[in-house]
């Protein structure tokens, strides 16, 4: 009976008859043929020969799995994990992909290793995870051999050990797996386990963005952008680019709006800067809130909105971006896109130079020599003017010099003040020319030179 159901089903010897195949598997199996009960299964399953009904496929692969066939085993743990013609259940799934893996079914074998590894329908174990992705990726399963590198990659189950992890990445790389071939080229690109190597890690970088991995697409542009393992293509990389951003990834949207905003790899378009800024931003990317912030305050591929960019410069400061923190407080500042606030301007200025943003330690200075949004402290601006002045601040330069030259905040230092002078001349500040010049015509904090006073005096005029 059950060779006739087969001869049907496989077109052996007559012509195919599922109904017929049908017919004979389900006699056969009723008289306990076993691989008969697994093949009514499989009809019933995939609607061959009679109507679809996972219930009855299900009890067929659970009488089948019950007298030790082994591929209706691995079948019926799949049945139990999705609730095909039963419902759910983790446990008994693990249970046969257990009794299937231990009777060398392959699938199973991978199944059971994924079932100890994320502790579902068991206990989480990696060492038993670690031994069945082993057992399964020594018989060619190309999943098995992709967690088996990760196992090795991370120590689960095991020691770390990048050598093995990248070999297994690579056996699995080269049988398609996507996620593979993205692992290898981030061991490549570097030496995780093998020596640097640009132009492999690009090969498996294009090799998986050809099919659609989303991280290798976004790398892949990045080797075009910066000429790694390749030839620098800004077209090739806007391109990739533009492919992710198209996929929701967030990063791959802010890069996109960069590559419109200064024309790489495509031509110049604000319009398309501030849509995907706008785009990354919504999504919490923060340098994006910052840029779009910034296109609403300078107008650019959108009408100005005050009010907009001070809504997007507050959103990036609280996450602690830190030129939004130096923006959001000249706003408050200065009143422009909500109310004048000059303790929340202090209060800005400071978060951000805490975070040594140069332009808000100089600011900071300015409120602590004013008293704007705190009491006057000269000793505290002076402090920042320093700071500041030290990384190249010009205006600081300025304001320590005329620090020093007045004692206030500090004592009087004369050639302090002819040195900060100087460095902010030598930088092109009008009001240090001229304040340089005058230190050479009276000798303060130098020697008195007429001519040296005389060429400041002119570059400043």
């Amino acid at each position: 009976m059950y060779y006739l159901a087969y001869s049907y089903f496989n077109r052996e010897g007559t012509e195919k008859n599922f109904k017929k195949a049908f017919h004979w598997f389900t006699k056969a199996a009723e008289k306990d043929n076993i691989n008969a009960m697994f093949n009514l299964a499989v009809c019933y399953k995939n609607g061959e020969g009679t109507e679809k009904n996972f219930e009855k496929a299900f009890h067929w692969y659970q009488k089948a799995a019950e007298k030790n066939h082994i591929d209706a085993m691995f079948i019926l743990a799949v049945c139990y994990k999705f609730g095909e013609g039963t419902k759910k259940n983790f446990e008994k799934a693990f249970y046969w992909y257990q009794k299937a893996a231990e009777k060398d079914n392959i699938d199973a074998m991978f199944y059971l290793a994924y079932s100890y590894y994320i502790g579902k329908g068991t206990e989480k174990n990696l060492k038993n995870a670690f031994y069945w992705f082993q057992k399964a990726a020594e018989k060619d399963n190309i999943n098995a051999m992709f967690n088996l590198a990760v196992c090795y990659y991370n120590g689960e189950g095991t020691e770390k050990n990048f050598i093995n992890a990248f070999h297994w990445y690579q056996k699995a790389a080269e049988k398609d797996n996507i996620n593979a071939m993205f692992n290898l080229a981030v061991c490549y690109k570097n030496g995780i386990g093998t020596e640097k190597n640009f132009k492999k890690a690009f090969h498996w970088y294009q090799k998986a963005a050809e099919k659609d991995d989303i991280d290798a697409m976004f790398d892949l542009a990045v080797c075009y952008e910066n000429g790694e393992g390749t030839e620098k293509n800004f077209e090739k990389a806007f391109h990739w680019i533009k492919k992710v951003a198209e996929k929701d990834n967030i990063n791959a949207m802010f890069n996109l709006a960069v590559c419109y905003k200064f024309g790489e790899g495509t031509e110049k378009n604000f319009e398309k800067t501030f849509y995907w800024f706008q785009k990354a931003a919504e999504k919490d990317n923060i340098d994006a809130m910052f840029n779009l912030a910034v296109c609403y305050k300078n107008g650019e591929g959108t009408e100005k909105n005050f009010e907009k960019a001070f809504y997007w410069f507050q959103k990036a400061a609280e996450k602690d971006n830190i030129d939004a923190m130096n923006y959001l407080a000249n706003i408050y500042y200065t009143g422009e896109g909500t109310e004048k606030n000059f303790k929340n301007a202090f209060h800005w200025y400071q978060k951000a130079a805490e975070k040594d943003n140069i332009k808000a330690m100089f600011n900071l200075a300015v409120c602590y020599k004013n008293g704007e949004g705190t009491e006057k402290n000269f000793e505290k601006a002076f402090y920042w003017f320093q700071k500041a002045a030290e990384k190249d601040n010009i205006d600081a330069m300025n304001y320590l010099a005329n620090i020093y030259y007045t004692g206030e905040g500090t004592e009087k230092n004369f050639k302090n003040a002819f040195r900060w002078y100087q460095k902010a001349a030598e930088k092109d500040d009008i009001k240090a020319m001229f304040n340089l010049a005058l230190c050479y015509k009276n000798g303060i904090g130098t020697e008195k030179n007429f001519e040296k006073a005389f060429h400041w005096y002119q570059k400043a005029a």
